[in-house]
C-alpha cells in the first residue's frame, strides 16, 4: 500500500515533449458514464503551405519577368526634384539613395526590395484566398 500512496503522491514525469504514463491509477479519473466523445477538427478547403507558396512563388515569377519594367519605368519618373533639379544634385549629399542594398547580381537588378514586396504581395493574395475558401464564402453569390 506504502508504493500506491507514494505513486498517487509523487508529481508527473515529463519524457520528451510529452507526459510520460504516470504510476498513478488510472481508474480513478474516469467519469461514470459518459458518451462517447468524437474530436472535431476544422479543415482547410486547401493545404495552406501549398497555396502560400505558389501563391508568393507566382507574384514573384510575375514580379520579375512581367512587372518588372513597368515598375522601374514609374520609379524613374517619381524623382523628387525641386527647380528642375534632383535634391542631390541642388546640393542635398543626403539625398544621395544608400546603393549597398539595391545590389544585385541579377541580369535586370531584381534585389532584396523587390524579393520582399513581391513577396509580400503573394502572402496577402495566399491568406486572402486560404480566409474566402474556409469559411464557405461564395463569390456567385452577389451576381444574378
Amino acid at each position: 500500500m506504502a508504493t500506491s500512496t507514494a505513486a498517487v503522491l509523487s508529481p508527473p514525469s515529463v519524457a520528451g515533449l510529452r507526459l510520460a504514463p504516470s504510476p498513478r491509477g488510472r481508474a480513478l479519473f474516469r467519469p461514470a458514464s459518459s458518451p462517447a466523445r468524437r474530436s472535431v477538427a476544422a479543415r482547410a478547403a486547401l493545404e495552406p503551405s501549398v497555396v502560400i507558396s505558389l501563391s508568393t512563388g507566382l507574384s514573384l515569377v510575375l514580379g520579375r519577368f512581367v512587372f518588372f519594367n513597368f515598375q522601374r519605368e514609374n520609379v524613374a519618373k517619381q524623382v523628387p526634384a525641386q527647380n528642375g533639379k534632383t535634391h542631390f544634385d541642388a546640393g542635398d549629399v543626403r539625398a544621395k539613395e544608400f546603393a549597398g542594398i539595391l545590389k544585385s547580381n541579377d541580369p535586370v537588378g531584381f534585389n532584396i526590395v523587390d524579393v520582399l514586396a513581391w513577396g509580400s504581395i503573394g502572402h496577402i493574395v495566399a491568406y486572402y484566398i486560404l480566409a474566402t475558401t474556409s469559411n464557405g464564402y461564395d463569390p456567385t453569390f452577389f451576381s444574378g
